[in-house]
C-alpha cells in the first residue's frame, strides 16, 4: 500500500519562505492550545452513554453532508452513501453495508482533491486515527479495518476523544422542545467534561415550516402555557430560555432565511400569530412573524444574557423532493444574496448599545462581510462578526474572512472560530486549520511590519482561546 507523503508542521502556512518562518513560530503558541467549541451539532446523548462510536462509514461519510452532498453530485444515490429515508415506516432493504459505503468513497475520492472535506478527513484518519495510508479503491479495505479496530478500543470511546482533544467545553445546538436529559446526565456524572446546550427555536418560529403548528403546541405543553394566544406563546419561550439556561446554556441560534428584523406592536403581533396558527398565514406573513421574534429574541438576550446567534442567508432544503425524502440535512442547502445594513438597523437602533446584548452574525454571502457587516461590527458594541460557516470554512474561506473583514472591524469584533462539527473525531482538524490559516495571515502582517511577532502571537491566542470564551460568555 502506497502511503500519504507525511504531513509537515508547514501545511497551509504561507510558501514564501520568510512569512512561513513568522507563521511557523506564531503556531507554535497556538497549536496545543484547549479547544473551544461554541456551535456544533454533536449530539449530546453519545457523550452521555459513552459507548463505541458507530462504524466508519456512519461516522465519517453518512453523516458529514459536506461529503454527501459533493458525492451525491457525482452520481451516488444517497441511499448508496446510507442516508436514510426520514420516514420511520419507510423500509430500505438496499441499504448498502458500511464497508460498501466506504469504497463508494474510495471510488470517488478524486472528486474531492484541493477540497476542505478531504483535508479534514485526510488529516483526521492520520492524527486521530494514525492511518497515513492513501485511500484509493486497493487500499479501501484495509483502512476500513483499522478504523473498524480503532473505534473498538476503549481510548476511542466519545469522553476519551474528548478529553484527548483537549476539548475544555461543547455548546450543541438543541430544539426549543428538548428535554435536555443527556446534558443533566454528564452534568450530574463523575465525568468532568464540560457539554452545554444551546438553544435553537427554529421549530416553533418558522411558520412555514412543516409541522409548525405542532412543535408550537408541544411548546405549550411543556412550558405548561396556553399558547393559543400570542403572549401565552411569549411566555412559553421565556420559559424555555430559563429552562435551557438552568443546565449551562449561554447562547441562543436562529437559522432565519434573511437577517430582517420587524418590531409589530402588540395588536398586531396577535393578528400575525393568530392568522399562522390557524393556518391562515401566507409566506409574506411567516417572514414578518420571524422579522418580529427577532426582534423579541434580542428584548429577552437582553433580559436573561443569553447570546444571540444568527445564521440566515440560505436556501434550506433547495431540492424539495429530496428533502422532503429524506429530511433537511442532506447538504441541499444553496446560498442566497445578503442584506444586513436595513434589516439589522430596527434591532440595532433598539439594543446594539446595550452592554447586557450580544449579536453574533454570520453569512454565506462574503461580499456583505466587507460591505455591510465589517462596519456594523466596527460601529455597534453588541455586534460581533461569526467565522465563515457551511461553504466557506475552507482555508480560502478563512483567509477571506480576514482579509476583508480586517479595516473595518478589527480582529476583536470576531469571534475566533466554530467548528461546526458533526462527528467527534473532525473537531481537531478543524481547529487546526483555523490555526493554521490566522497565523499564516498574521504572519504577513508581521512580514510587513504592521504587527510585532508578540502582538501577533498574542492575537493567535486571542483568536484560537480567548475571544470564543469571551464572545460566547463561556
Amino acid at each position: 500500500m502506497t502511503d500519504r507523503p507525511r504531513r509537515e508542521d508547514d501545511r497551509l502556512l504561507p510558501s514564501e519562505p520568510a512569512v512561513r518562518g513568522i507563521a511557523r513560530e506564531i503556531y507554535q503558541r497556538v497549536r496545543d492550545l484547549p479547544l473551544i467549541s461554541p456551535h456544533g451539532h454533536i449530539d449530546a446523548a453519545t457523550l452521555a452513554a459513552n459507548e463505541r462510536l458507530p462504524d466508519p462509514a456512519t461516522l465519517l461519510i453518512s453523516r458529514d453532508h459536506y461529503v454527501t452532498r459533493l458525492l451525491h453530485s457525482q452520481g451516488v444515490p444517497l441511499e448508496a452513501l446510507g442516508v436514510a429515508p426520514s420516514d420511520p415506516d419507510t423500509t430500505h432493504p438496499d441499504t448498502p453495508e458500511p464497508r460498501e459505503i466506504w469504497r463508494r468513497l474510495a471510488e470517488n475520492w478524486r472528486a474531492l482533491r484541493g477540497m476542505p472535506s478531504r483535508l479534514w478527513l485526510e488529516q483526521t484518519l492520520e492524527t486521530v486515527f494514525g492511518i497515513r495510508t492513501a485511500l484509493s479503491p486497493a487500499t479501501s479495505d484495509a483502512i476500513y479495518d483499522e478504523l473498524n479496530d480503532c473505534l473498538g478500543r476503549e481510548d476511542f470511546l466519545p469522553r476519551a476523544l474528548f478529553d484527548r482533544f483537549g476539548l475544555e467545553v461543547m455548546v450543541t445546538t438543541n430544539s426549543a422542545l428538548d428535554s435536555l436529559e443527556h446534558h443533566r446526565t454528564i452534568a450530574d456524572g463523575p465525568w468532568s467534561g464540560r457539554v452545554l446546550p444551546g438553544f435553537r427555536p427554529d421549530d416553533v418560529v418558522n411558520a412555514d415550516r412543516p409541522g409548525w403548528r405542532t412543535a408550537v403546541e408541544r411548546l405549550g405543553e411543556i412550558a405548561s402555557e396556553k399558547i393559543g394566544s400570542y403572549a401565552g406563546y411569549i411566555r412559553a419561550l421565556e420559559n424555555r430560555r430559563r429552562f435551557f439556561a438552568s443546565h449551562g446554556a449561554t447562547s441562543t441560534d436562529h437559522g432565519h432565511p434573511s437577517a430582517r428584523a420587524e418590531l409589530l406592536d402588540d395588536s398586531e403581533a396577535e393578528r400575525v400569530y393568530a392568522r399562522l396558527l390557524s393556518g391562515g398565514g401566507d409566506d409574506g406573513e411567516a417572514e414578518r412573524f420571524r422579522a418580529h421574534m427577532l426582534m423579541e429574541f434580542a428584548r429577552m438576550s437582553c433580559e436573561d444574557g443569553l447570546v444571540m446567534q444568527l445564521h440566515p442567508g440560505s436556501i434550506r432544503g433547495h431540492d424539495r423532493p429530496m428533502t422532503g425524502r429524506f429530511g433537511a440535512d442532506i447538504g441541499a442547502d444553496i446560498p442566497t444574496a445578503g442584506e444586513y445594513a436595513h434589516g439589522l438597523r430596527p434591532l440595532l437602533e433598539r439594543h446594539g448599545h446595550d452592554p447586557r446584548f450580544g449579536l453574533i452574525v454570520f453569512t454565506l454571502d462574503e461580499a456583505t462581510y466587507s460591505r455591510e457587516l465589517a462596519p456594523m461590527a466596527g460601529y455597534y458594541p453588541a455586534l460581533l462578526l461569526g467565522p465563515p460557516w457551511w461553504f466557506h470554512d475552507s482555508p480560502e474561506g478563512l483567509y477571506r474572512f480576514r482579509a476583508w473583514t480586517l479595516e473595518s472591524a478589527g480582529f476583536y469584533n470576531t469571534v475566533g472560530f466554530n467548528d461546526d462539527a458533526r462527528s467527534i473525531p473532525s473537531i481537531p482538524a478543524r481547529h487546526d486549520v483555523a490555526r493554521r490559516i490566522d497565523c499564516g495571515f498574521l504572519a504577513g502582517l508581521v512580514a510587513e511590519q504592521r504587527l510585532t511577532i508578540e502582538e501577533a502571537s498574542e492575537t493567535a491566542i486571542d483568536l484560537a482561546y480567548r475571544l470564543p470564551k469571551k464572545a460566547y460568555r463561556l
